[in-house]
């Protein structure tokens, strides 16, 4: 190295150290109240989007419906509360039998759902949140100052065999699509067959994969969450246009397979996609979740037996009739204030899963394939949620968080709405270019 290129090396290493001590002191002399103040600011000049929120069609109707504050995770009044600009609304349907009587079930679950949230943003509650079908479109909604619904579809498995579904999708407003869920589907192998190396495609099947080149010419995202790793692999090698990941967090920091280890990501980030950090407790810290829940579990139970309720585990709910399964969830829910009034009294509770844990991910993501390639999705109303983000009215504590470990307006831009958006104009970018060629051909 020459003198005077070790010298510049030299002066531009004590100008770095000299910016980070600057910065290090910033964060250090700022006050709890400035900065809340910093994250309030920030909070409200970002667009923040959560790419996966669950419905029920029994809320999206005249008597109840998402402008009242129910007790689901997602409402308007929760989401105007904790400064969520975006709800990424999710027709998911159950994995079920590979036959016609299973894809026509799906299926009608599946329009019952788009016909739900068209219902809320046509008839409901038009003047309070709209549906988007691309940036532009969530960018002048949110200047209105309304809500913006967008929809991800979750499981490919209501397309049947029949690929024109995927275009009747798209065109009723769903913007990403995964083709399995928790069990194989007619299209992907799920992540579930790892429990017992089982699998029905070895990846994608003849199916699938023209399902993915149809996506690509539509211009709908292709969610890799819940397929296998495999059926992953197979879809970025063919895939035209950047993937997501609409509801993962990093397999390095816990190990489940619903989440993305280190050659995935890597994958991910090489397609030019993006992860969407996901709040789900069992996916952030399974240590640290298995202790509570346990806790949580007995103290439940003990609950269930002063009101006389027959307790049932998990397997043995869904394996019930869908009435009767309905039924024990409504007993449930109201079991649990009860169940959280004795959990409050208890000495040396084990700590829940919080919005540290979630950020923890988001830090190992942004730092093993960079900030461009990582966003954020809670899950509510399918199992997410965690302390401190525990439903929408709670959005800012994530922002809160953010800001509390260093990150920049820039920074939580990109992780909250910047990078998906980013990817979504890409597919549909891909899927005009694929059109056009076909067209002059």
């Amino acid at each position: 190295m020459k003198p005077t290129t070790l010298l510049l090396f030299a002066f531009l290493s004590i100008g770095l150290v000299s910016c980070n001590q600057n910065k290090t002191s910033e964060k250090k002399t700022m006050s709890e109240t400035e900065l809340i103040a910093k994250a309030k600011a920030i909070h409200q000049n970002v667009i923040t989007l959560d790419t996966h929120c669950d419905i029920n069609v029994n809320n999206f109707t005249d008597s109840i419906n998402y402008t009242q504050d129910l007790d689901t995770q997602i409402t308007l009044p929760k989401m105007k509360a904790g400064g969520l600009d975006v709800a990424w609304f999710i027709v998911y349907t159950g994995q079920d039998s590979l036959n016609a009587s299973g894809y026509e079930k799906a299926y009608a679950n599946a329009i019952a759902k788009f016909d739900a949230i068209h219902r809320l943003t046509k008839e409901i509650a038009p003047n309070d949140i709209a549906l988007a079908l691309n940036s532009e479109e969530v960018r002048r909604i949110h200047s209105e100052g309304k809500k913006v619904a967008m929809i991800g579809i979750e499981n490919g498995y209501p397309v049947g065999e029949d690929l024109s579904r995927v275009e009747e999708f798209y065109n009723l407003g769903g913007r990403y699509m995964s083709l399995a869920h928790n069990g194989h589907s007619q299209l992907s192998d799920s992540n579930t067959g790892e429990e017992n190396d089982e699998w029905l495609h070895n990846g994608l099947s003849d199916l699938g994969q023209q399902v993915i080149v149809e996506m690509n010419r539509l211009g709908m995202m292709i969610d890799v969450s819940h397929p296998s790793k495999k059926a992953m692999k197979d879809m970025i090698e063919l895939s035209k246009a950047p993937i997501i990941a609409s509801h993962s967090s990093a397999r390095a920091l816990c190990n489940h397979s619903r989440n993305l280890d280190d050659e995935q990501l890597e994958w991910l980030k090489e397609n030019g996609g993006v992860v969407q950090t996901v709040a789900f407790q069992s996916y952030l810290n399974k240590e640290k979740d298995d202790a509570r829940t346990e806790v949580e579990i007995e103290v439940a139970k003990q609950v269930a037996d002063s009101l006389g309720m027959e307790w049932l585990e998990r397997e043995q709910v869904m394996a019930l009739p869908t009435l009767e399964r309905r039924a024990y969830f409504e007993q449930y829910r109201k079991l649990i204030p009860l169940r959280d009034k004795k959990l409050e009294k208890l000495p040396e509770l084990p700590p829940e899963v919080d919005v540290k844990d979630f950020v923890d991910h988001i830090d190992y993501l942004v730092e093993k394939i960079g900030i461009d390639h990582v966003g954020i999705s809670s899950d509510f109303d399918g199992g997410g949620g965690i302390k401190g983000w525990s439903d929408a009215s709670e959005t800012f504590n994530v922002t809160l968080e953010l800001v509390r470990r260093g990150y920049t307006e820039a920074e939580i831009e990109k992780l909250w709405s910047g990078n998906l958006l980013r990817v979504m104009d890409e597919v549909q970018a891909v899927a005009q270019k694929i059109q056009s060629e076909a067209t002059s051909s």
